[in-house]
């Protein structure tokens, strides 16, 4: 395999005002995100990323080349590119064979993305935008510092730190 030139994370500019009167420190990602991100090499194979999901309560990958994001796989991503009939009675060695490629060859590659210092108001609407359902948080150099997911900004709205009025999201 050739090495490929890790992809520029999108982010969005500029930064809107956040929809929540109140901008202290509580409405940041930085706030809900969660720090502890399992992350997986560009050769590593579907087989990890599956018994990753299989053994751990999460559904998204990072993917990292050289310390740098570069990629996302979820849950779905995986579905997609595994063989129904794996462990199944119908298995058939080509069945088996769909766990042995690479995450390079499922992964999504346009990676977006957002820093620790936006609101989370803006990290919803940018998810919401993209159909996506989580966004890696990078720092300053492409490292992921953290992920934050729908089901972040879902329980962050029903704490009440949401000001956003139904229909006004999207």
């Amino acid at each position: 395999m050739t090495p490929t030139t890790p992809m520029t994370p999108m982010t969005p500019t500029p930064p809107r005002q956040p929809l929540n009167d109140d901008n202290s420190a509580m409405n940041l990602v930085g706030t809900i995100m969660t720090r502890h991100v399992v992350s997986v090499g560009l050769d590593d194979t579907v087989r990890t990323v599956r018994d990753l999901f299989d053994h751990h309560r999460f559904h998204h990958v990072v993917v990292v080349d050289e310390g740098r994001a570069v990629g996302i796989v979820s849950d779905r991503d995986l579905l997609k590119h595994i063989s129904p009939f794996v462990n199944q009675g119908a298995e058939r060695p080509l069945d088996r064979s769909t766990l042995d490629r690479k995450v390079h060859q499922i992964m999504s590659r346009r990676l977006i993305s957002v820093k620790e210092a936006m609101f989370v108001e803006e990290a919803g609407q940018l998810m919401l935008h993209h159909t996506i359902s989580c966004l890696p948080v990078l720092d300053d150099h492409g490292s992921c510092i953290g992920i934050i997911t729908i089901h972040d900004v879902m329980r962050w709205c029903l704490q009440g730190k949401c000001k956003v009025p139904f229909g006004e999201a999207a």
